[in-house]
């Protein structure tokens, strides 16, 4: 074994490293975007319900669908706005999971190479 191989396989070893950490920290760029997105429309969707709540039972309300508008009545409305919520929140919880595989996976591909290069310098070393 000469002296170059080792190099070679521990270059090739960070650039797929350095590959998949930034494809790793812009996937978890895009997730907490797509959070704070959630977590504005959450917001929205409280909102509304508030409003909506303080309005009397005879009041005519539309809901959005697509690019019109539906008359829709008091407690329908305040039930979407609900469901809104609870939808926003689950896909907040599946991406908060999906960051947390990610961070994972990325400490253990450091690990990994970590442990490669004391191998590499024990092996020299020897």
């Amino acid at each position: 074994m000469s002296k170059g191989e080792p190099d070679q396989e521990l270059k090739k070893a960070f650039m797929e490293l350095q590959g998949k950490m930034q494809e790793t920290n812009q996937k978890l760029r895009i997730a907490d975007v797509q959070v704070e997105s959630l977590k504005k429309q959450i917001v929205h969707a409280q909102l509304t319900d508030k409003e909506i709540q303080s309005l009397g039972e005879s009041t005519r309300v539309y809901e959005g669908v697509g690019r019109m508008f539906l008359l829709t009545d008091i407690p329908m409305v305040r039930t979407n706005l609900k469901a809104k919520v609870a939808k926003c929140n689950e896909k907040i919880s599946t991406l908060q999971s999906n960051k947390e595989y990610l961070e994972r996976s990325m400490s253990e591909s450091q690990n990994n190479l970590r442990e490669m290069i004391k191998l590499k310098q024990a092996m020299s070393a020897a």
